[in-house]
């Protein structure tokens, strides 16, 4: 019973890979953490999530810290985005759980392929 949380952020200034940043997920149920990582160089994460024993109606949030990636390349104001967000529930304990991200200093968009159950 192991599902997969993956992302894949994209600079959307420049259409490069954004890598390097942290992100955590936290079960917001329990408060546990579940991890707490950072991107690869490429942008991306695949990460394992034993969800043995976990209830599927247990809610979890994924956060990137985006304010500190901008600020690594050069970009400093009072409007960044600082922090993304997301809140989601993992059902299904075998799924693949994939939430992308295009950045920008001051917005973002996403998208998440999560199976229905």
């Amino acid at each position: 019973m192991t599902a997969t949380v993956s992302s894949h952020t994209l600079d959307g200034t420049d259409g490069t890979h954004a890598g390097g940043i942290a992100v955590r997920l936290v079960n917001l149920t329990t408060g546990a953490k579940v991890f707490a990582t950072r991107m690869d160089a490429g942008g991306r994460l695949a990460q394992a999530v034993d969800l043995a024993g976990a209830d599927p109606a247990d809610r979890y949030e994924i956060s990137f810290a985006t304010g500190a990636y901008w600020r690594a390349r050069g970009i400093a104001h009072d409007r960044l985005i600082e922090e993304v967000v997301l809140r989601f529930a993992m059902p299904d304990p075998d799924a693949r759980y994939h939430m992308p991200l295009i950045l920008s200093p001051n917005g973002y968009s996403c998208w998440a392929s999560i199976p229905e159950r």
